[in-house]
């Protein structure tokens, strides 16, 4: 796995497709976020914007490799290996990406609540916001596995439901990432800070349960082999 995992960040490091998305992350935290902000409402807009981000992170990997190239990795090992390798490689580049994010916030945030009344201990501030930042990619990275191949192949429709899915997990009630960003909402505007503890073990099983459907779908597919020609 680490071999399959390098190659894969690789491939997505030497393609340049992950410019778009940390463009458009750069550009949610450039808008979004000001100096002097207080530090959990700033913290909450900056672990949303990862979500979406991190799903389309984990669209290119999934999808980067050409046909041939991705049938001869398989053959060496097998198609479910080979999809987790591609998750993984989305996923720790939208990890980094939001560990410098969060990081950028809470240097630049100001360590008040939302009416500036309330002063605000910053390091469980800080705490808060990178879980709440892990709670967003784990929940992006299930909503990018399930809208790309192998469970969608058409270009149009898995963009779309992967758009679609990333605005729900922000909205719906019951998803870990609503979760947790209403908890940095509430968090500042009370000044209390809240740890997403339990947004962040219902994450870790949503995304554990996504990615293994995506891999153990690449197999029965056809994902590595003939099937994959097939659908190209």
């Amino acid at each position: 796995m680490t071999a399959l995992f390098g190659y894969q960040t690789a491939l997505l490091l030497r393609s340049q497709r992950w410019l778009p998305p940390v463009l458009l992350y750069a550009i949610f935290l450039a808008i979004g976020v000001q100096s002097g902000q207080p530090v959990l409402d700033s913290l909450g807009y900056a672990a949303a914007a990862l979500l979406p981000v991190t799903a389309w992170l984990v669209r290119v990997c999934a999808t980067q490799e050409p046909p041939a190239a991705r049938n001869i990795v398989a053959a060496a090992t097998t198609p479910p290996r080979v999809h987790l390798a591609s998750l993984l490689a989305a996923v720790a580049c939208a990890g980094a990406l939001g560990g410098a994010g969060t990081t950028v916030v809470v240097l630049i945030s100001k360590a008040t609540s939302a009416d500036g009344q309330v002063a605000i201990p910053l390091l469980p501030a800080a705490a808060a916001g990178f879980l709440a930042a892990a709670v967003c990619l784990l929940t992006g990275a299930a909503v990018g596995a399930l809208c790309t191949r192998p469970l969608l192949y058409g270009r149009g429709w898995s963009l779309g439901a992967t758009a679609l899915a990333a605005l729900l997990a922000l909205v719906t009630s019951g998803s870990p990432a609503k979760y947790a960003l209403t908890g940095l909402i509430t968090g500042s505007r009370t000044g209390t800070v809240h740890q997403p503890v339990l947004p962040l073990v219902a994450a870790v099983l949503v995304a554990a349960v996504a990615g293994t459907v995506a891999c153990a779908l690449s197999s029965l597919r056809g994902e590595g082999g003939a099937g994959v020609a097939g659908h190209a």
